[in-house]
């Protein structure tokens, strides 16, 4: 099912619930996806998958910065506002692989490209990227390339 529609779905679910923090999060994807949806990559209205688990991912990025400067401004209730909403939007990304999983992966890119040293991580990257899009973030996938290429 398109994500625009269980989106919607929730929404309608969370207004008959009346849970007004639910509700400004998926208020908030469904505003980022609409505004992805009227942009100049997507023509035909429909918006790829792999576009979707990119601003998803974006979207829960951006909450856990924003929690991160409020509690450094002794701001705990907005913090865990926006911790909430980060975790509202996980739901709907795809599990995320463990560490070891993905140090599997690597491993196996640094074999297939020969790499050797750090200045290949570019090449290792661009095939690790490619096998979990959207299954890992990809500050963890860069530390754990630098890490197995320094070794």
């Amino acid at each position: 099912m398109e994500l625009e529609i269980i989106i919607n779905n929730d929404i309608k679910q969370a207004m008959l619930a009346k849970d007004m923090r639910k509700l400004n999060a998926l208020r908030a994807i469904k505003a980022a996806l609409l505004l992805e949806k009227t942009g100049k990559d997507v023509s035909s209205g429909v918006i790829p998958e792999s576009v979707e688990l990119k601003l998803l991912q974006k979207l829960v990025k951006q909450r856990r910065e924003s929690a991160a400067i409020y509690v450094s401004q002794m701001r705990a209730d907005l913090a865990d506002e926006e911790i909430f909403q980060a975790s509202i939007i996980e739901n709907y990304l795809p599990s995320q692989m463990s560490e070891d999983e993905i140090k599997a992966i690597v491993a196996s890119a640094i074999t297939e490209t020969g790499a050797s040293g750090v200045r290949d991580m570019g090449k290792v990257m661009g095939i690790v990227s490619a096998k979990i899009s959207g299954k890992a973030d990809n500050q963890t996938v860069a530390t754990i390339v630098k890490t197995l290429l320094n070794n």
